[in-house]
């Protein structure tokens, strides 16, 4: 225990430099960091959503929508099943988290029933006389609500990464909601359009025949708003086909841009190869026919289809600003939600809060370090001197992890790193009472040293293994600012047992060496 081989002096020295080196832009303003040369360490704690301000919100999974819309799928394939079975029927529908059909003949009720399940095997089919009813059993159900929130969650973060936030804090709640914390963001408002809007887009024809009867409805068409608000405040609609030509999910690519031509904010898309063909196909059987534009059942444009379009890129004009350009195209970009969501808490913490709790953290992180070293040279004088400047080692790399990592320091957080300064010197401290227990029965310097390090190594490891693993436990079953706390105890429980055992010996011994007291001040 009190000799060092070289290659662990220059590790341990190594380790002690980058941290410093590493953890300094910490200290830096940004303005500074920035004229620094890009080979320097730059990155700077990331601080969370209680310390710098920002925006919280709670959302919740319309789930239901994502069954209805099953079910509404389900039911045009039954129409095209019933049919080409020429199997007669009437009041085909959704009802409730269901799909009906009452069949005229009942001696086609069982043949239809039959065909009914072979469409979708994970579906309960049962008939109630004439009726055939579709449901999905439970553990269906179950699973597909699961997806629709973890699918969220991912189009959630792919839309907020996308305006550049830093260290979103995004995860689920309970077994529909969603927690969004974007530390930072001035303007929520933005962002809280971006989160909610569904964004599912899909190309239709216009039922032109029949859109000059405004109070008829045909099979296969459905009316439609226009997304346009001076149109949507004459109340113009339009007929189009349900069947869509192409789906919004094939698109690959959404860029905001400008019409040559009229100078006015566009949307440029791109399909994948699969979207590219239909919509090729589309546009090439249907020229001179009108090509609805659908964007959460809203009707952005319906251009007429001048000349095939085989590329496999298009463009969407419209009535937008700038920023709705942009918007659109970020939304696209990302996904279109599976579900609608539902807002229901919004809060914003303003930084001023978030100063004040910096400023009591930077406080009572200054009066615990001042007392622990003023306690430890009290107490142990000389080796408590070298414990302290070990400690100040600590809290410094401490910090240049929290920077390397981008690890999100929480108010929580601080308090993980004031109670990691008090353990920091817990180790030394058995270490220390133990060398003088040695020296009282009589042992050298070296061999009271050596024993001290050696007996109380053990007592170190179980100490420090067991709050380790409360941290980890409290990291995978905590959440938020429970994980923030998890993150610096650990960190700080690793960087003290490097300074504890090895950068406080490492100066002990090399004292010793040095100076071969007759008897050591501890």
């Amino acid at each position: 225990m009190v000799y060092f081989a070289k290659w662990k002096i220059i590790l341990i020295v190594l380790v002690s430099v980058l941290g410093v080196a590493f953890a300094t832009p910490n200290f830096l303003s940004k303005q500074t960091l920035q004229s620094l040369p890009d080979w320097l360490p730059n990155k700077q704690v990331s601080l969370g959503l209680d310390l710098q301000g920002g925006s919280h919100l709670l959302v919740e999974v319309d789930t239901d929508a994502v069954i209805k819309e099953y079910f509404e799928a389900t039911v045009d394939q039954m129409r095209a099943t019933l049919r080409k079975a020429k199997i007669r029927y009437t009041g085909l529908g959704v009802s409730g988290l269901s799909a009906t059909v009452q069949i005229r003949d009942k001696n086609a009720v069982e043949k239809a029933s039959d065909l009914i399940k072979g469409i979708d095997r994970s579906m309960d089919v049962s008939v109630n006389g004439n009726r055939v009813i579709v449901r999905l059993n439970d553990s269906e159900l179950k699973l597909r609500r699961a997806s629709a929130v973890q699918k969220s969650i991912e189009i959630i973060r792919r839309r907020v990464d996308e305006t550049g936030t830093k260290e979103p804090t995004i995860q689920q709640q309970g077994t529909g909601r969603i927690l969004v914390q974007l530390p930072g963001v001035d303007d929520p408002e933005r962002i809280k359009k971006l989160i909610g809007q569904t964004a599912k887009m899909s190309f239709h024809l216009v039922n032109e025949k029949d859109m000059g009867n405004p109070d008829k409805t045909p099979p296969g068409s459905r009316w439609l708003p226009s997304a346009d608000e001076n149109d949507a405040a004459s109340g113009r609609r339009y007929l189009v086909y349900k069947r869509a030509m192409v789906s919004g999910d094939t698109l690959v690519d959404a860029q905001p841009g400008f019409d040559q031509r009229t100078n006015e904010p566009i949307v440029t898309f791109r399909f994948n190869a699969t979207g590219a063909k239909k919509f090729g196909k589309a546009t090439t059987e249907n020229v001179n026919s009108l090509f609805a534009i659908v964007l959460d059942n809203k009707v952005i444009s319906a251009p007429v289809i001048r000349e095939p379009i085989l590329g496999g890129t298009g463009q969407i004009s419209g009535s937008f600003t700038i920023q709705g350009a942009q918007n659109l195209a970020l939304l696209l970009r990302a996904g279109a939600l599976p579900a609608p969501l539902v807002f229901l808490e919004e809060r914003s913490v303003g930084p001023g809060l978030g100063a004040d709790s910096i400023a009591s953290g930077k406080l009572a992180s200054w009066i615990g370090m001042i007392a622990v070293v003023v306690f430890m040279a009290i107490s142990y004088g000389r080796f408590g001197l070298m414990a302290d400047a070990a400690l100040i080692i600590n809290v410094f790399l401490i910090l240049a992890a929290l920077s390397v990592l981008q690890a999100t320091l929480t108010l929580p957080g601080i308090a993980g790193i004031v109670l990691t300064i008090g353990m920091a010197v817990d180790a030394n401290v058995l270490i220390f009472e133990r060398i003088r227990e040695e020296v009282r029965a009589g042992r050298t310097p070296i061999s009271a040293i050596d024993a001290g390090y050696s007996r109380a190594f053990t007592t170190i490891i179980d100490a420090n293994v067991t709050t380790l693993i409360a941290a980890v436990l409290l990291y995978i079953f905590g959440s938020g600012p429970i994980r923030g706390f998890a993150v610096t105890l650990a960190i700080g429980i690793v960087t003290s047992m490097f300074t504890a055992v090895m950068l406080t010996r490492l100066f002990v011994v090399t004292w010793l060496r040095k100076r071969k007291p007759e008897t050591l001040p501890v």
